[in-house]
């Protein structure tokens, strides 16, 4: 009696110890689906809320199903972990192929379709185990609680693991075989130990084997596949990819023209991008009698340090970027630090690898110039970026007749976004004179130059360096006009003129504007 006590007490905690592994899993592939979905289908917020609902709502339709299960409950775990397994192994390299190859949107349906999958077999688990570990003995109650705990711990440990190690370490194709191997994994070990209640034992073993290599191929040669899968998405070819522990960086190169794209996104290219940098930096520069200290929020790349340095002036700057593998990759890329004038040798800059929010909150510097170099605004949080609060943030950090200057979107393919953001930085307390340029492989893009005091003159009064390429005071005069169609007085469809508000914290009206703007871009 003591021995079959014994046994059904090994057979339970095994259940509970493998409750807890899938569970990792499953969290695991909760929220890699919802960084692909970031990475290639853009605002974070939505495909995290998209991910959590979907794999949640296939939990439910899961467990649902799991009531048919009542026979072969070992086996029935195994398959759909061999199910869990080969899906979610190949989920991202698919992922990768189908928006490589096949019609904007198809992506997103195979995204979706793939975590609602994934759902829906994570929540036959644990009814099954429970099952199991009441048919060994335990009580329906307590195989039920310790199951549960099994599954909610493992949730959290998978979460850690994801953010701090799979992702960073491996990026997301290996990943989801490495994740898809432990649950392959589990399934054989579960196999082998209640081996003498399953028939055709080796039938299953052999097929949980076959799969197991399959997986362990995907570890060691998905990422090459992939990659061919991705450089479809770019026009140039690929000489730099790396998975920071923020972002997905991708260096192209063709013919000499290096482009720079960070989560996708071009951030710039070296056939003109000095036309962008001179037009950020210089004008601000110019209006102010002595630039001694300037504050830069992100510029990673180096290129607007390259353009302060052509001012004797300057004596320090602080240069705030949050992800530290793009500074690095700056200072030590052949051709970035050929673009950048290996800008960051200069003992006058500062690094801060802080989130720039964070920094003007805890920084009691005051700057003469301060110049914002930062993505769009598409997601949560690079909108709190382009906020009334941080904007008077910056307002706060302005030396009396210092200059403010921030890159805005485009005004031509984003209209209602880039006059907001104007508005937005009135209403901290600035007065604001607009901007705008063409180049070329962005199109035309706006900027935003502010100050405590009246602008009135700012322009005809800025003193340009005799080093540029691009800028003069006739084409810097002529930046400060807008066509009709993409000055501030917005008509709406029914004829009304556009009513502004700032864009805030607990109001990020930006975003959704955003996306409808840049949706057919």
């Amino acid at each position: 009696m003591k021995n079959l006590t014994d046994l059904g007490t090994k057979q339970s905690n095994t259940i509970y110890w493998a409750s807890g592994i899938v569970s990792i899993c499953g969290i695991i592939f909760e929220v890699l689906f919802g960084a692909a979905g970031s990475y290639i289908l853009g605002d974070g917020v939505k495909q995290y809320t998209l991910t959590i609902s979907l794999f949640l709502t296939g939990m439910g339709i899961g467990a649902s199903i799991s009531e048919r299960v009542s026979k072969h409950l070992i086996l029935s775990f195994v398959w759909i972990e061999y199910a869990i397994g080969l899906i979610g192994g190949l989920s991202t390299f698919l992922f990768f192929g189908v928006t490589a190859f096949l019609p904007d949107g198809t992506d997103a349906l195979f995204l979706y379709f793939i975590t609602l999958l994934i759902g829906a077999l994570t929540g036959l688990e644990l009814p099954i185990l429970i099952r199991k570990a009441n048919a060994i003995g335990v009580t329906l109650k307590k195989s039920t609680a310790r199951v549960l705990f099994s599954d909610y711990a493992g949730g959290l440990i998978g979460g850690l693991l994801f953010v701090f190690w799979l992702r960073p370490e491996f990026g997301l194709v290996k990943s989801a075989f490495i994740v898809a191997l432990i649950n392959v994994g589990v399934a054989l070990w579960i196999l082998f130990y209640f081996k003498k209640e399953i028939s055709r034992f080796r039938w299953h073993a052999a097929a949980g084997i076959a799969l197991f290599i399959t997986l362990l191929s995907g570890v060691f040669w998905g990422d090459e596949t992939a990659f061919t899968f991705e450089q479809r998405l770019y026009r140039d070819p690929i000489i730099h990819q790396e998975q920071s522990e923020y972002q997905q960086i991708i260096l192209t190169k063709e013919e000499g023209d290096v482009r720079l794209f960070l989560d996708g996104q071009l951030q710039f290219s070296s056939a003109d991008e000095y036309r962008y940098h001179e037009t950020l930096v210089l004008p601000a520069m110019g209006s102010v009698k002595n630039p001694n200290r300037v504050l830069v929020l992100g510029g990673g790349d180096g290129l607007v340090l390259r353009e302060l340095w052509k001012y004797d002036e300057v004596k320090n700057v602080d240069l705030v970027d949050l992800d530290p593998a793009m500074v690095k990759l700056a200072k030590t890329d052949y051709d970035l630090v050929r673009l950048n004038e290996n800008s960051f040798s200069d003992p006058r800059v500062n690094v801060h690898h802080q989130d720039a929010f964070k920094f003007m909150e805890q920084s009691d510097q005051l700057y003469d110039v301060i110049l914002v170099d930062l993505p769009d605004p598409n997601n949560e949080s690079l909108s709190k970026l382009y906020t009334l609060e941080f904007y008077q943030l910056l307002r706060n950090h302005l030396r009396p007749g210092g200059t403010l200057m921030l890159q805005s979107t485009s005004p031509t393919f984003a209209t209602k976004v880039y006059w907001t953001i104007d508005y937005t930085i009135e209403q901290a307390g600035l007065h604001t004179k607009n901007l705008h340029l063409d180049v070329p492989s962005f199109g035309d893009w706006g900027f935003v130059m502010a100050k405590r005091e009246n602008m009135k003159n700012t322009i005809n009064n800025v003193k340009l360096p005799n080093k540029t390429k691009f800028l003069t005071k006739d084409v810097l005069q002529g930046m400060t006009t807008f066509g009709k169609d993409i000055d501030k007085d917005i008509i709406d469809k029914n004829g009304k003129p556009f009513s502004y508000e700032a864009n805030t914290l607990m109001n990020p009206i930006i975003i959704p504007m955003y996306e409808e703007a840049w949706r057919n871009y």
